[in-house]
């Protein structure tokens, strides 16, 4: 049997404090032309920046983030800190796909599987404040291009030991090893910061804005891997079914998550896919059980994605969990209102 979770950030949701900013399009009364950055948005009340829930933990909201490459193979499920992460991003590589899961309100021992990084990698989390970067290491050209970025590498070479990484003998090798995010916390270097705030939210007074359109869920093509999100309206959250089967950790805990962000991305190289996170595209946001179709913007890897609705207005998330999708054009499926998953094909 498989639960799906009552998280409790899901819990921690009814004690959000009200948003105070001038614009933005999760107010239906509010002009959608003035846009608000998510940097400008004024908080009453202290909250986790990659959540936006209120911090009940203040070495956890002062501690570095951390990226971890999960692995997606079929051989490394069920994955350890799906359910943990605060936004996991779900890249292309070869003919599949992979995670990668930033931790900071919460940690996960054990984490993984871990696999190797991408270039893509470094362009896609650049936002985090120099991020620890985990990883079971890659090839030499990946590895020296980590090694000049403003990521911590804390791949299995260099923080194994100290990192807690081990092998697990229930999977199978390579999709077997795994790290303690208490200990590799440890290794943050001296004067390692928080994250910035990535994503712009929505109080829980805050109505669904009149550039939103009722949604059930979604499906996504990504590369080897058939994405649907169902709409749960119990537990408003969404949950990820994946080739046909709900997608769970190693306690039998769906993966479920009040937001599903669809970043319609190009890619480029044709064997080794390498995500654009630079520039501007189209994106679907799934929260409160509305969809907002948009742009996504990002001009400096060291920014966060400006995601803007229809109008032009700024997108406000459910505070919580996110999950990002870095799909391809044309792959994203909308189940609108009155439909079901069956009655929409993948794209």
């Amino acid at each position: 049997m498989k639960f799906v979770r009552m998280s409790s950030r899901l819990a921690a949701l009814a004690a959000v404090i009200t948003l105070s900013a001038c614009g933005g399009s999760s107010d239906t009364t509010s002009d959608s032309s003035v846009v608000v950055p998510v940097t400008d948005v004024v908080l009453d009340e202290p909250v986790y920046p990659l959540t936006g829930l209120p911090i009940s933990d203040q070495a956890a909201a002062s501690r570095v983030a951390m990226v971890v490459k999960i692995d997606n193979h079929p051989s490394a499920r069920p994955q350890a800190g799906i359910n943990q992460a605060d936004i996991i991003f779900e890249e292309n590589v070869e003919k599949l796909t992979r995670y990668a899961a930033v931790f900071h309100s919460e940690g996960s021992d054990p984490v993984g599987p871990i696999r190797s990084g991408r270039f893509q990698d470094i362009n896609m989390v650049g936002s985090l404040n120099k991020p620890l970067f985990v990883w079971s290491g890659g090839n030499s050209k990946v590895s020296s291009a980590i090694a000049k970025s403003d990521l911590v590498d804390l791949s299995y070479s260099k923080a194994n030991t100290d990192g807690g990484f081990k092998r697990n003998d229930e999977y199978r090798a390579p999709h077997n090893l795994f790290a303690e995010t208490t200990k590799l916390w440890t290794l943050a270097p001296a004067g390692s910061a928080a994250p910035v705030q990535q994503f712009a939210y929505r109080s829980v007074s805050d109505a669904n804005a009149s550039t939103s359109k009722e949604s059930t869920g979604l499906k996504v093509s990504m590369d080897g891997v058939k994405v649907q999100w169902d709409w749960d309206p119990a537990t408003r959250e969404y949950v990820r079914t994946q080739n046909g089967s709900v997608v769970v950790d190693p306690q039998d805990v769906a993966l479920s998550v009040p937001n599903v962000v669809v970043l319609e991305v190009v890619y480029t190289n044709t064997y080794s896919p390498t995500s654009k996170t630079l520039g501007t595209g189209k994106v679907y946001v799934f929260t409160n059980g509305v969809v907002y179709e948009g742009t996504w913007s990002r001009n400096d890897r060291l920014k966060p994605f400006e995601l803007k609705d229809s109008a032009g207005g700024v997108i406000k998330l459910t505070p919580g969990q996110t999950f990002v999708q870095v799909a391809r054009a044309d792959k994203t499926a909308v189940v609108t209102a009155g439909l079901t998953q069956d009655d929409v094909e993948f794209p």
